[in-house]
Parts: structure tokens; C-alpha cells; sequence
């Protein structure tokens, strides 16, 4: 039986290159000339794809993949995907979750701290040799603080485990209660951003949570309240955010992802407020390793199998 050929959609780590295409007949498309001409011309050679959440796969490329049976996808997003015309086609589509959930709860805790206390701002206060002529301004407390999470699946539920050891209240937000859950459920968005002092979300991209974080729910934060955002740059209206930011009207952000990343505005750079990170979530060694084991797992069992370790 002749092993089916991979299409690679963008570069991932030199170790994930690498040790794809030792394993499989790869094809990497960034490297073709002209990507889009070479899958009008051979894309039918195709019954399995490598991508990531960064890359995704359009309906464009979609369309000229005919024999396309399988995505195995690194990250958890799945919103750069036309999931209806793979739902259509019959297309399996695999993510890495579950290995990640780690490393992105400690990141949402780090930035709820970094943001409240301005440790990165204290950081450049020490090397720019400003403490010589005074202390930093006072900043906020944490524990003990009011945690609200948008978007309450496997991330959501770690940060909320952590948030316990700082004696915080959590209450969280999605479309349907957990009734399994021990933490308490609010279906009005607005209601949980009045209550909150953190609002930290975790929620899936996507045109359902498109701007979901608007001008009114940042309002309702309030000027004392802080949003951490390491979920998808699309969930929040960042225009607003940047004016509430800027008016004082919301108290800080710790930002993790953005739109139209990597490029995020000037305008919150010099915001002692505000903490910027170039989407590292699930950026350590340990997590990295384990995801691309995940999506190496997935396509062999594809293969062997014609089924999916961890299928969307």
C-alpha cells in the first residue's frame, strides 16, 4: 500500500519540518513558486494536509484538493478553517489540545499579575535608572481579586484551578452551562464584566466570537477592571480597546494575541498599563514537543487507521 502524500501549507519549527518530511512524502507548498498554480495543477495528489492555526487552509485551496481525506492541524484554533465545506466534503480535521492547556492557563495568570502589579513596567523602571530618583507609583492586588473567564473548555478550567490558589471568585461565560462545574455560570456577558476585576478570555476565534469584547463590555470592566486576552485577536473589538485604554476607562490589558498580528498599535507601547506578548501561549520546549508528537500521532493513525487520535 503506497503511503499517502502530505501537503505541508506553511513552515512550522525546523524539527516539525524536518521530521515530516523524513517521515512522509511532503510537499511543502510555501516553497512552490506559485502556490496557488501549483494546486490547481497537482493538488489532486493530495489526500493528506499538515497546517497549523496560523496557516489554516482557505476554500480556495480547498477547492483544489479533490482527494483530500484528512487536516492535521497544530494548535487548538480551528477558526482559519472553512469548516462547513470540510463538514460538506467529509473531511476529517484533527487539532493538538489538551497538551497545550498547561503552559496557556500559566501565561493568562502571568499576565493578570504582570498587568495588575506592572512588572514589566517596574522591570524598565530599574534598567532606565528612573528608581534613582524615586519609587514606582503603587499598583493593584491580585488575590483575592473577582475572575471572570469568557469561553470555559479545557483552558478556561485551568486558569479557574489556578486562580483558586490566589483566593479569587470565578465565574465564567460560554453559550451552555457546565452543570458539572463547581464554578459559577453567568449567561449575560455584560453581567460578568460588571462583576469581574479580571476578565479573561478563552474562548475559540471565529465568526461567532467576532468582537465579542466590544466598547460596551469594556465599559462594564470599567477603569479599575483588567482584560487578558489569550484566546484569538478577533474576539476583541481592538480599536475600542485601544480608546478605552488610552481614556482611561479600563483599568489594563494583558495581551497576548492581537488582530492582524503581528502588527499591534503603537499606541499601547509606552502604556505601563498594558502588557504586550507576541502570541507565545503555548510557546515553551515541553509544549511545543508535544504538539507536533500530537500531529505526527495523528496522521499516522490517519494512515493506519483512517481515523483521528483527537478529532475536532
Amino acid at each position: 500500500m503506497n503511503t499517502p502524500k502530505v501537503l505541508q501549507i506553511g513552515a512550522l519549527s525546523e524539527r516539525f519540518n524536518r521530521t515530516l518530511a523524513e517521515r512522509y512524502d511532503v510537499t511543502a507548498l510555501w516553497q512552490q513558486a506559485d502556490p496557488q498554480a501549483f494546486l490547481r495543477e497537482r493538488g489532486a495528489d493530495f489526500e493528506l494536509l499538515a497546517s497549523s492555526a496560523r496557516f489554516g487552509c482557505s476554500a480556495e485551496q480547498l477547492a483544489c484538493l479533490p482527494n483530500l481525506r484528512a487536516i492535521c492541524s497544530f494548535g487548538v484554533g480551528y477558526d482559519p478553517y472553512p469548516l462547513e465545506l470540510l463538514r460538506e466534503r467529509g473531511i476529517a480535521i484533527s487539532t493538538t489540545p489538551e497538551v497545550l492547556n498547561d503552559c496557556v492557563a500559566d501565561l493568562a495568570l502571568g499576565l493578570m499579575i504582570d498587568t495588575a502589579r506592572q512588572l514589566a513596567a517596574c522591570d524598565r523602571f530599574v534598567r532606565e535608572g528612573l528608581w534613582l530618583s524615586g519609587s514606582y507609583p503603587l499598583t493593584r492586588k491580585v488575590s483575592g481579586k473577582k475572575l471572570g473567564i469568557v469561553g470555559f473548555g479545557r483552558i478556561g478550567q485551568a486558569i479557574a484551578r489556578r486562580a483558586e490558589g490566589f483566593a479569587m471568585p470565578v465565574r465564567y461565560h460560554k453559550r451552555q452551562q457546565d452543570p458539572s462545574s463547581p464554578y459559577a455560570y453567568e449567561a449575560d456577558l455584560l453581567e460578568l464584566a460588571r462583576w469581574a476585576d479580571f476578565l479573561v478570555l478563552a474562548c475559540p476565534g471565529g465568526a461567532a466570537t467576532h468582537h465579542l469584547i466590544n466598547a460596551q463590555v469594556l465599559a462594564a470592566l470599567g477603569a479599575q477592571g483588567i482584560l487578558v486576552n489569550v484566546a484569538r485577536g478577533s474576539v476583541v473589538d481592538q480599536s475600542a480597546l485601544v480608546t478605552a485604554l488610552l481614556n482611561g476607562t479600563l483599568g489594563g490589558a494583558g495581551l497576548d494575541v492581537f488582530e492582524g498580528e503581528p502588527k499591534v498599535p503603537q499606541a499601547l507601547f509606552a502604556l505601563p498599563n498594558v502588557v504586550l506578548l507576541p502570541h507565545v501561549g503555548s510557546g515553551t520546549v515541553e509544549t511545543r514537543l508535544q504538539m507536533e508528537e500530537l500531529v505526527f500521532a495523528n496522521l499516522q493513525a490517519f494512515i493506519d487507521k483512517g481515523e483521528l487520535l483527537t478529532p475536532l
